[in-house]
């Protein structure tokens, strides 16, 4: 473990709030924010679920999440811890990726994060927004630097359920990618009144009648880790066929990658829920066919869709994937859900649910020469991918160049 100090502390007699709306000039400090970089989750276990409590911080940051990751995945882990004495303000962990030029330090499992806040106590509040600044930048800096050539908090909000967040003090870009949210008003009938109501009771009642056609269904939520584990197979399955179909790669075929989501299955968090499986189950003629799946989470009163699947070779005129989503809704509208997140990606089916749209920010901090390098590619990358999705004509073509490069590439493997 090493330590790094910095002088940020409001002197005798002053309040943070008082000092906040004062000049940084005109503040002396003589206390210091200590930042310790750590590579052992264990030894810090037992704050990092004192920081978990908070409903601002991401689910995507919390000790189980983060845990399955790192079990799962063979990585360098360095979390960066930051304190007022005794009084903790921040956790920031990170996993470093060793690329052919350069080292990145990133929030640990952002691959497959909807959302990434970083941990962050209250208090962080009283620190001007001048002197954080200074504190994530040049505390992170001098922390990493002999660890990682860059710093990548990706998918990060600048406001968060209504209140801006710490990492918005960090000059950032804009992701290419918001994240869209549905806000529950208690029952179903209010919720989709935000909605098209009418068209939305409409298209559910069709696909029930669909359905019935074909012996009817179940609507089921996995209470068992075994079912929940035969669903998340069947996910598996039924995203790698289609992504296939589309000449995609498949995101969730990695071995590591399905050994994560199975171990979130097997975590539990006393009334959350890090990874719950829902799905649409025929009966009849078809009984037991899976035809939609969905894998959620849950962290107090905010439920994410963390991924979805149908099976489009059979009843796919029922739009089974809204089905599912309904009834999820209409269920976690009794439970004290207040926010229901489809997650990062526009597309269709999200808009059409949603009543807030979330910007995020990529925040790359270069932390040695080559660092900056590093931290202008990431930008021009991300501001490529900006333009390309803004344009639909030239990302069907980018979409169309992807799949003919993956075909050329099976066929030089066989």
């Amino acid at each position: 473990m090493a330590n790094f100090n910095f002088t940020l502390a409001a002197p005798h007699g002053q309040s943070w709030r008082d000092l906040s709306r004062r000049p940084a000039a005109h503040s002396p400090y003589a206390d210091r924010v200590t930042l310790s970089v750590h590579r052992d989750m264990a030894e810090l276990e037992a704050d990092w679920r004192a920081l978990d409590a908070s409903t601002l911080n991401s689910l995507h940051q919390s000790f189980d999440w983060c845990a399955a990751w790192t079990r799962a995945h063979d990585g360098q882990l360095l979390v960066v811890r930051g304190a007022i004495a005794d009084q903790l303000l921040f956790f920031l962990p990170f996993e470093v990726e060793r690329g052919h030029f350069f080292r990145t330090a990133r929030l640990i499992a952002t691959e497959h994060s909807n959302l990434n806040t970083g941990l962050f106590a209250a208090e962080i509040e009283r620190v001007p927004r001048d002197h954080l600044a200074r504190l994530l930048s040049e505390g992170v800096r001098r922390a990493l630097r002999a660890h990682a050539d860059v710093v990548a908090l990706e998918r990060t909000p600048a406001v968060w359920r209504g209140l801006p967040h710490p990492l918005a003090v960090l000059p950032g870009i804009a992701n290419p990618n918001a994240s869209f949210q549905l806000s529950l008003a208690g029952d179903m009938e209010r919720t989709i009144a935000q909605l098209n109501a009418k068209r939305r009771r409409k298209k559910m009642r069709l696909s029930e009648r669909r359905l019935a056609e074909l012996g009817g269904y179940d609507y089921v939520v996995a209470r068992e880790p075994a079912e929940a584990h035969a669903l998340l197979e069947t996910f598996f399955r039924q995203k790698a066929a289609r992504l296939e179909a589309q000449g995609l790669p498949d995101v969730f075929g990695e071995p590591e990658t399905r050994a994560f989501f199975r171990l979130l299955i097997n975590r539990h968090r006393e009334g959350d829920s890090l990874l719950e499986l829902n799905a649409i189950r025929l009966k009849g003629e078809h009984q037991g066919r899976i035809i939609a799946v969905t894998g959620l989470s849950r962290k107090g009163d905010h439920v994410i869709c963390q991924f979805g699947s149908i099976d489009d070779t059979i009843a796919a005129d029922s739009s089974p994937g809204e089905l599912l989503f309904y009834r999820v809704i209409e269920r976690l509208c009794g439970e004290g859900v207040a926010l229901f997140d489809f997650g990062i990606g526009d597309q269709p089916y999200k808009r059409s649910w949603s009543t807030v749209e979330t910007a995020l920010r990529d925040i790359a901090l270069p932390l040695t020469l080559r660092g900056y390098a590093a931290a202008g590619l990431h930008r021009a990358v991300v501001r490529a991918k900006r333009v390309i999705k803004a344009n639909k004509a030239l990302y069907a073509l980018v979409q169309r160049q992807r799949r003919r490069w993956r075909a050329s590439a099976e066929i030089a493997a066989d």
